[in-house]
Parts: structure tokens; C-alpha cells; sequence
């Protein structure tokens, strides 16, 4: 068998791995928002690491290495409504959160609709391409034990 190089076989083969999707959400110096992020993966055992992928020059990616933490929020198997809400995007000036559920942390908002949070301290950002990978430890947590996450497979690996 040979491997094909080409751009299409390669977004193909890429659109396979799956994902989830989950809202970030950050709050620095009285500012906050949200935000749809697919590319989040576990990295370490010891201490639990993820790595979170975000598009550099998204409003949100700037208040996040600003606020060096946030609250990833693990959408369950609906994920209608928080997809409808935050994949629209935000300005860091509109209020991201306005009539959706949601409590204050330590490390920013917590979408209470969500399944899991998981409050993320960034420890390094990387980049690669045109996303910023930050390697974040995982220091807080909460989930419930009841529903699924939702699972994602992209059509090509070339595109959201």
C-alpha cells in the first residue's frame, strides 16, 4: 500500500480522528467570553495536561493568554444549544453569556448546561501553523456522571 500525499487524501484520512467539542470560557480583569474549541486532547498523566488548539486571531485567544486559565466546559451528546449560542463567535465586547446558565469560578465562567469543567491553568503555548496549542494542567474539576459527551467527526480535515 502506498500513502498518497496528496491534500484531499491527507484531509480525508486527518477528518477520521475524532473530537469532541467543548466551550471555553474566560474571564480577565472584567472581561469575559466564550468560545466553540474541537481540538482538545489529554497530553499527560502526571500532572493531568490537555492541549487546546485555538485559531490565532480569535478575540477570545487574546483574553486567554492574557488570563493564563479558563474553564473548559464538555458539552453532553445535545449539544444544540451551545452550539447554536457560542459557535456564532463573539467580539470580547458582547456578552457571550447573556441567557445562558452559568456560575463565576476561580478560573472563569462555568456553563452549568455542561457535563463536565474542567478549570485549566496554561503552563506553555505553542505554535503550530495558524492555531496556538496551549499545554494546560488540569487544577480543578467537576463532572456529572449522568449523560455522554457529545463526539465529533469532521467531513474533511481540511476545515472546521
Amino acid at each position: 500500500m502506498m500513502l498518497e500525499d496528496a491534500r484531499e487524501a491527507i484531509g480525508a484520512a486527518v477528518a477520521r480522528i475524532p473530537s469532541g467539542c467543548s466551550i471555553l470560557t474566560v474571564e480577565h480583569r472584567g472581561q469575559s467570553t466564550g468560545m466553540l474549541v474541537s481540538w482538545v486532547q489529554q497530553a499527560s498523566l502526571e500532572p493531568i495536561c490537555l492541549t487546546v488548539c485555538i485559531k490565532q486571531g480569535r478575540p477570545a485567544g487574546r483574553l486567554v493568554s492574557a488570563a493564563e486559565r479558563f474553564v473548559l466546559n464538555i458539552v453532553g451528546d445535545d449539544p444544540t444549544a451551545m452550539f447554536k449560542h457560542f459557535g456564532k463567535g463573539f467580539a470580547l465586547e458582547e456578552d457571550a453569556f447573556s441567557g445562558v446558565s452559568m456560575e463565576p469560578t476561580d478560573f472563569g465562567p462555568a456553563l452549568t448546561d455542561c457535563i463536565a469543567h474542567l478549570g485549566c491553568v496554561i503552563r506553555e503555548t505553542v505554535t503550530a501553523g495558524d492555531h496556538d496549542i496551549h499545554v494546560v494542567e488540569v487544577a480543578a474539576a467537576r463532572a456529572d456522571d449522568g449523560r455522554k459527551p457529545y463526539v465529533h467527526i469532521r467531513k474533511s480535515g481540511l476545515s472546521y
